[in-house]
């Protein structure tokens, strides 16, 4: 189990470096190296948007004043409300496949409905929807392996001082007959977590790149504007954003923690310290981020955190119409004695 959870986050790390595309190389930078902002959102500005932004706003002006060095230049990209899929180059399936088609959603629904606020959380929580069948299928496994624990914890005591080979094939075959006995399915349950990360920062991405998203305002908040500038700007309102996010998240890692609970002391204290790093460091950087990337963060956790009880309730009724089959299983056997 120990190397299980080594190879996973191995691979955790992997696809966050491979999918966040939030390098510096991705920001216009100034003579000194440092990443230019918009004096009236704070946001850090990205140079491989894909489309324009508004006339005559400050983002329109910086892109003017550093059009050259621009992914594609001003005067060929189109108006956000023009952009599709195969509109100017793109780097690589990642763009193709995830970003383009995310973007291309959100401005759809965005000018469908005239906010883009709201686009960004309908589309977060489309996504989240999506991604149902496997989020229970993950609880369902949780559970069983909470059944199991027992006896995995009974196969790890035994070889616990054991590092020879023969010790080690032993140790795999009986942890492989208890998965059997069980029908665990290892990679199965961590399907939906894997599969997550890289779609949220295809999301991620996929509004960055979108100037449209940052222009609009949502509950007297300016989508591009980033909690601090508002703050320092003495609209206490973004004080109540920065809360909010902070709240959210810590309820629904808290949930899932619950949720995923399998018994093993050692797994749940390095989960409770990954679980206090993240609450930190999402508070400390969700002062940066600007307020789409904000409203999007509070609404799919909130999403998460009912998701969640909805499925335990499912689990639960699951739970009870097994236990009752069997009870009926075992009065009728003692009948027909």
């Amino acid at each position: 189990m120990k190397a299980k959870n080594k190879v996973l986050s191995i691979i955790l790390i992997a696809i966050l470096l491979l999918t966040s595309g939030c390098g510096k190389n991705d920001y216009l930078v100034d003579n000194e190296g440092r990443m230019i902002t918009n004096s009236e959102t704070g946001q850090s500005v990205r140079k491989d948007i894909l489309c324009k932004p508004q006339e005559n706003s400050e983002l329109y002006r910086i892109y003017e004043e550093h059009n050259d060095e621009l992914d594609v230049k001003l005067e060929d990209l189109p108006t956000c409300k023009d952009f599709s899929l195969t509109t100017n180059k793109y780097k690589g399936l990642w763009q193709l496949l995830l970003v383009r088609p995310i973007a291309l959603v959100i401005l759809k629904f965005g000018f469908l409905v005239n906010n883009f606020g709201i686009s960004v959380m309908v589309v977060g929580l489309l996504i989240r929807l999506i991604m149902l069948p496997l989020s229970l299928k993950s609880m369902r496994q949780s559970q069983t392996l909470q059944k199991a624990q027992p006896e995995i914890a009974r196969i790890e005591k035994k070889y616990a001082n054991k590092t020879d080979n023969a010790s080690m094939m032993a140790k795999s075959q009986e942890m492989m007959m208890v998965y059997q006995k069980y029908k665990i399915n290892p990679v199965s349950g961590c399907l939906g977590a894997l599969l997550q990360i890289p779609l949220f920062f295809a999301f991620l991405d996929a509004i960055n790149k979108v100037p449209a998203i940052f222009e609009g305002s949502l509950f007297g908040m300016q989508l591009g504007t980033t909690p601090w500038k508002g703050i320092s700007q003495g609209q206490y309102i973004y004080i109540i954003l920065i809360f909010l996010i902070i709240v959210t998240t810590y309820a629904s890692f808290k949930n899932s923690m619950n949720s995923t609970s399998s018994g093993n002391d050692e797994m749940m204290k390095q989960m409770s310290f990954m679980f206090k790093f993240m609450i930190i460091s999402i508070s400390i950087a969700s002062f940066n981020l600007p307020t789409a990337i904000a409203f999007y963060w509070i609404v799919t956790n909130g999403f998460a955190v009912v998701q969640n009880y909805i499925i335990k309730k499912i689990l639960a009724n699951e739970k009870h119409k097994e236990h009752k089959i069997f009870n009926i299983k075992v009065k009728n056997k003692k009948e027909r004695r």
